[in-house]
């Protein structure tokens, strides 16, 4: 799963990367630690748009509904994100993409990181990495609409698998526009836009110190390499 990223890119720099044509008036800070339910950024077509990550239940009555859905929403699996209530009508029109900077995987998988080091994955090339997401929005008992989003993962594959069983999933820049066209609708067609070889392509990863832990740091010193001892195994 994707449960923590980093975007510390300018929004000027995301609408270069992502050729939109309109941003929200107040920018959101650089932030290394971004967390579920923390405002993010997300592009729909031309848009940069702003959104709580955490899919809200369309059915939720009350806030404290909406903050538990929220909370078990932050990731769609590919694999099931057509067919689950939560996200299954987003899925079929409401897509999106995520600019991060990179994002945070606690080693899980066997291999030369102990069990729960963190991971920060990245591209090698220092470009934005663009996550795929669905969004929709919910109106409160008070009247207040909140768009919320949430990231779609996959099977990890190449060395990512060494580090955890799940990825985001990232699509080639020649599949970014029909993934946000809301006019296209057919599932099995949009599920074909997820299937791509080599999703690991252009990612490195190196670990980093366990203060992106807590929930309180946010500089980019949490993206700094740290070096290990000896590997650990089970044998």
């Amino acid at each position: 799963m994707c449960g923590r990223y980093a975007l510390s890119a300018a929004i000027s720099d995301i609408a270069e990367e992502f050729s939109t044509n309109s941003a929200p008036e107040l920018s959101l800070p650089a932030d290394w630690n971004i967390k579920p339910t923390n405002d993010v950024y997300i592009i729909k077509n031309q848009a940069i748009e702003i959104a709580s990550w955490g899919m809200i239940a369309h059915w939720s009555k009350s806030d404290d509904e909406a903050a538990k859905s929220q909370s078990s929403a932050i990731n769609a699996r590919s694999e099931s994100v057509h067919e689950k209530p939560t996200f299954k009508s987003a899925f079929r029109s409401n897509r999106c993409l995520l600019p991060a900077t990179g994002y945070y995987e606690w080693a899980s998988e066997l291999g030369k990181y102990k069990t729960k080091q963190p991971i920060y994955i990245s591209r090698d090339d220092n470009k934005l990495l663009a996550f795929t997401g669905i969004f929709q929005s919910w109106t409160s008992p008070s009247g207040r609409v909140i768009q919320s989003v949430s990231i779609i993962t996959r099977q990890a594959v190449g060395q990512l698998a060494l580090v955890h069983s799940r990825m985001p999933v990232f699509l080639p820049r020649d599949r970014w526009a029909d993934w946000m066209n809301p006019k296209i609708n057919d599932v099995e067609k949009i599920r074909s836009l997820m299937d791509i070889p080599n999703p690991e392509a252009n990612l490195g990863f190196h670990p980093v110190s366990s203060a992106v832990n807590s929930i309180t740091g946010s500089g980019p010193e949490l993206i700094a390499p740290i070096e290990l001892g000896e590997p650990e195994t089970l044998f």
